[in-house]
């Protein structure tokens, strides 16, 4: 049987000798293409149109093929260019050139510069970029509904949400912000800038959620809504805007845009909750088929057996049984609220140069924003939580270790790393504590965890398993009493020997997992086998020797065939997953 366990001390001894992962801020980069001129398209119009139209900033180490394919975006080059000038006020002939500014996972943008000097970023969805239409729509509205109250947005000066115009594709032009982004200074602030940057940021999200919302959903600029769906809308006092379909990409992803489903606007808490169940619950019973599960690291442990999507179907069922349970006491917490989707440093533009203040000057990305109850909503952004730090658990002010300058170069590394993740993760709760009271109410709650895992798991597509929503479930059987806060009857049950094979399931895959993600941080594989171009061949040459490497050391026919066949990073046909 393929185990990656038995790779974890192999892993282990290269980390040792790599030294820890390398952090996000300094792997994720957006690229940079030269600009060309328009008036030389002519002569280079293939290698132009190429690099315009296709993906180029990053390759996959698996179905590399296929993540080119859904990002490849074809549009009259022209047409866009004379959609942004005149979204200006220009025209074609005031067009100098157009360049591709960075590449995303759902979006490409372009930045269109003028003669007369000003510049403008134009912005192209995915075909993958779904809800089509809505994504633009509530992006757009979205933006421009934050900068009305007085958030660091880019200003929008024309958008379509679809591809009826001359560009032949969706789009949205908006201001060119100028500056570094977070993430490409972060390693040159010191304590006392960082510590300022979390701080404006929890006054930012403090501001943004200061105002709940009539419904839940996304939001949207009631004319587009209208068009498309009229009388769906709930209106907020600004009639421009209003609350529409929720367009976070689960509810959406693959055959489930097809799924005559509801996806919002809510009007409680509890068909929040309950939606995005049975969203699931009607894919699976259109869709559904026994597979493998996604996640491959994950097989050995389910005996490479297919998954009934059954199993899934009755675990979602239980999840509806308890979702009134799941709201809070407390109604403040079940008001509805927004804000920004991802504050990853590199959505986030600052005004920094050594020896200044390092001040938030405009965030960006807002697609696929969700209007929320708070106690849903909340939490520490991903990127800026350490929540399995011993120190940051405690919220313990750290420090740097006294013998720091004693250490040798890596180890002292690996300190300072470690401390600025505490930094980070300690004054973000701290200042969102002082300045958005209810926010911090909501993440320190006791039971927040376990109310975000439910609606996540129960939420997220099936992937051919469900071991992470059953094991939620499981543990809200176990804290019956403290999400009811009264003495009734659980109405889900599990009896001992689910009890035992979760346990056992839960070990098992600790084990099989390991491995393989102390490999994948160690070569910096991110999402879906994402690499830098850069380290592309190098990657795939590694991957290809340590899959030779773990062959000859298989003990038997079968755990050779299961290598060969259920390799993590080989190509695999995704279709029955959509």
């Amino acid at each position: 049987m393929l185990r990656f366990e038995r790779a974890s001390s192999i892993v282990f001894n290269q980390l040792k000798y790599y030294g820890s992962p390398r952090p996000f801020f300094l792997s994720l980069r957006a690229s940079i293409s030269t600009t060309r001129s328009l008036r030389a398209l002519s002569s280079i119009m293939t290698e132009s149109q190429n690099d315009l139209y296709d993906y180029t900033s990053g390759r996959w180490v698996y179905n590399d093929a296929l993540r080119h394919k859904e990002r490849r975006v074809t549009f009259d080059v022209d047409g866009l260019c004379r959609l942004a000038a005149e979204s200006l006020k220009q025209s074609l002939s005031d067009v100098l050139s157009i360049s591709k500014l960075a590449e995303g996972g759902f979006n490409r943008t372009f930045l269109v510069a003028l003669r007369d000097g000003r510049q403008v970023v134009a912005r192209i969805p995915y075909p993958i970029a779904v809800p089509h239409y809505y994504a633009v729509a509530s992006e757009v509205a979205t933006m421009e509904y934050q900068r009305s109250c007085g958030i660091p947005v880019p200003e929008i000066y024309g958008y379509s949400a679809d591809a009826n115009n001359v560009a032949g594709t969706p789009y949205i032009f908006m201001e060119f912000i100028h500056g570094p982004k977070l993430g490409d200074v972060w390693r040159s602030l010191g304590d006392d800038e960082v510590i300022s940057v979390i701080r404006q940021l929890t006054q930012l999200e403090s501001r943004m959620m200061s105002r709940p919302f009539p419904a839940g959903g996304s939001l949207y600029f009631t004319e587009d809504l209208e068009k498309f769906r009229p009388g769906l809308g709930v209106p907020l006092e600004d009639k421009r805007f209003c609350v529409g379909p929720d367009t976070k990409l689960a509810l959406w992803y693959g055959r489930r845009t097809g799924l005559d489903v509801y996806r919002g606007p809510y009007h409680s808490a509890e068909e929040v909750l309950a939606v995005a169940a049975h969203k699931e619950i009607a894919y699976l019973r259109q869709f559904g088929q026994p597979l493998l599960p996604w996640r491959r690291e994950r097989r050995p442990s389910y005996k490479y057996q297919l998954q009934s999507p059954l199993d899934h179907v009755e675990n979602l069922e239980r999840y509806l049984g308890i979702t009134s349970s799941l709201v809070p006491q407390d109604p403040a917490l079940s008001r509805f609220y927004i804000r920004h989707p991802d504050l990853h440093p590199n959505n986030i533009f600052v005004s920094w140069s050594p020896g200044s203040d390092c001040k938030i000057v405009s965030l960006f990305d807002w697609q696929h924003t969700s209007i929320l109850p708070m106690f849903l909503l909340a939490g520490i952004p991903q990127r800026l939580q350490n929540h399995a730090d011993a120190v940051s658990q405690s919220m313990t002010l750290p420090s740097r270790p006294e013998n720091l300058d004693q250490m040798g170069e890596a180890r002292r590394d690996g300190e300072e790393y470690r401390y600025r993740l505490r930094l980070v993760h300690y004054h973000y709760v701290v200042s969102t504590m002082e300045c958005n009271p209810l926010h911090y109410a909501a993440f320190t709650d006791r039971l927040f965890a376990l109310r975000g895992r439910l609606f996540l798991h129960a939420g997220g597509p099936w992937e051919g398993e469900s071991f992470d929503l059953e094991a939620a479930l499981i543990q809200a059987t176990n804290k019956w009493e403290d999400l009811t806060g009264a003495v009734v009857p659980c109405p889900i049950k599990f009896d001992t020997k689910d009890l035992d094979e979760m346990a056992e399931l839960d070990k098992e895959m600790s084990e099989t997992t390991r491995g393989f993600e102390l490999l994948q941080a160690m070569r910096g594989i991110g999402e879906e086998g994402w690499v830098p171009v850069k380290d592309y061949e190098d990657t795939v040459a590694f991957l290809k020797q340590f899959k030779e490497e773990s062959l000859a050391g298989a003990e038997s026919v079968e755990e050779r065939e299961e290598i060969m066949d259920q390799w993590p990073w080989n190509d695999m046909d995704e279709e029955m997953y959509m």
